[in-house]
């Protein structure tokens, strides 16, 4: 018994050892802040996908606002549409930007 107890604290020793030299885990992607920045190519509607539609707005999803000409809004993630065909503002497309209160078809949109 007395082995078996002196086994056990060894290996708490050296586990506790082992733990305070690893170093930190580094920072999840995840976690990153946004610093994607967007500017509207002309004025274009944010909008916000309702219940029944998915997690991607359409051309039939209600207009939460407008995003002026040059407006800056910052963007990390894209949505892909499953109906490029319906929607032809700034030239169509199914990929969406999300942003701030909604989404923004991708091509209304250029990098700043």
């Amino acid at each position: 018994m007395r082995l078996t107890r002196r086994l056990f604290i060894t290996a708490a020793a050296v586990l506790a050892t082992a733990m305070s030299a690893v170093p930190p885990p580094v920072a999840a992607a995840g976690s990153v802040l946004c610093t994607s920045t967007w500017a509207a190519v002309q004025r274009v509607a944010v909008r916000k996908p309702v219940w029944n539609e998915g997690p991607v707005a359409t051309a039939g999803s209600p207009v939460v606002r407008y995003l002026r000409k040059g407006e800056r809004v910052t963007s990390c993630v894209v949505a892909v549409g499953r109906d490029a065909s319906r929607y032809r503002e700034c030239g169509g497309g199914s990929l969406w930007r999300v942003v701030p209160g909604g989404q923004v078809p991708a091509r209304c949109l250029e990098r700043v």
